[in-house]
């Protein structure tokens, strides 16, 4: 597993240089300036001035030369300076990663235990009403896309009714947690509705297959209940391939996030990334999208080595 895993992550390195290549090309060829947006509205702007500093930030010379120098100084750890909130892009995303985390934390608490125990139910009688109920719930939830299940809340629960904010992220930066978990009330329940469709759909395949095994058979046959043989003995053994489910769910979810949180206007990784593209703040948006990669890559990666240490039966090479 050693040699996999070194294996795996040699090829992740590859990945992430050839994607932020792709990544800083498309950004460079997007319309617009920079160091214009950057300087819009100053009264001393003169074309002179706009050379001046399209060169300092070597917005003036090619892609493939301006990547040389980025690669070379990421690679010291210098990933540059956002031209929109004049800092450090490390320090402009770390709170936002914080943000995000979060938001994607308590989605995971909540879908996994919910995913589990509806496919479950699904799984005890297939064909039966719960199962169409809950089956259709699973459909719903792949079909109907996060942007407008987010507006649809947003209408009836803040603007309709007014029992929630439609803002995820409080206004006061010094919000307690209360303040803070009540704005993530709706955020959390799109990427929940999002999430545990799929999750729901496996289990209960995954179910319905290890209720027709043969050990199963043997556990009723000792006169234990039906809920003793569903919870204990079929679902124990029905999870262990949802695992690389979840692993490779994590890169969907997190995407599934950054619209949510730019819907929501949370000052998570969704919003930096908008606003960044919006802004043509170059390192900050290179920076976010490189960030997100790695996270799908490492999701792929945590899959494979999570489901081979947890069933010995699979030999990775």
């Amino acid at each position: 597993m050693l040699r996999y895993t070194i294996s795996r992550l040699l090829q992740a390195v590859l990945v992430i240089l050839v994607m932020s290549l792709l990544l800083f090309m498309l950004i460079g060829l997007m319309p617009g300036d920079p160091v214009e947006n950057m300087l819009e509205g100053n009264p001393a702007l003169t074309p002179e001035t706009m050379a001046q500093m399209r060169a300092l930030y070597g917005v003036d010379q090619p892609l493939y030369t301006r990547y040389g120098h980025w690669l070379t100084s990421a690679l010291h750890g210098d990933l540059g300076y956002s031209s929109v909130y004049f800092r450090p892009v490390l320090d402009v995303l770390g709170p936002a990663i914080i943000q995000t985390a979060k938001l994607l934390v308590l989605t995971e608490l909540i879908s996994i235990p919910l995913a589990m125990l509806l496919g479950a139910l699904a799984a005890r009688k297939p064909g039966g009403w719960t199962d169409s109920i809950i089956s259709l719930l699973a459909f719903a939830s792949i079909s109907l896309p996060g942007f407008w299940t987010s507006l649809i809340l947003i209408i009836v629960f803040s603007v309709k009714l007014g029992w929630l904010p439609a803002s995820g992220t409080p206004l006061l930066s010094d919000a307690s947690m209360s303040e803070q978990l009540v704005h993530m009330i709706l955020p959390v329940t799109v990427l929940t509705f999002f999430h545990v469709g799929p999750l729901v759909r496996y289990v209960r395949a995954s179910m319905i297959e290890t209720l027709n095994s043969d050990f199963v058979r043997t556990a009723r046959a000792k006169g234990l209940s039906e809920t003793t043989v569903v919870m204990r003995h079929a679902l124990r053994n029905a999870l262990i391939p949802m695992v690389t489910v979840l692993a490779l769910g994590f890169g969907s979810l997190f995407s599934g996030a950054l619209v949510v949180e730019t819907i929501f206007g949370m000052l998570g990784m969704g919003k930096i990334i908008y606003d960044a593209i919006s802004n043509i703040d170059f390192n900050l948006a290179l920076v976010g999208l490189l960030l997100a990669t790695i996270v799908t890559l490492l999701s792929s990666l945590l899959a494979d080595l999570a489901y081979a240490w947890l069933d010995p039966r699979i030999t990775l090479k």
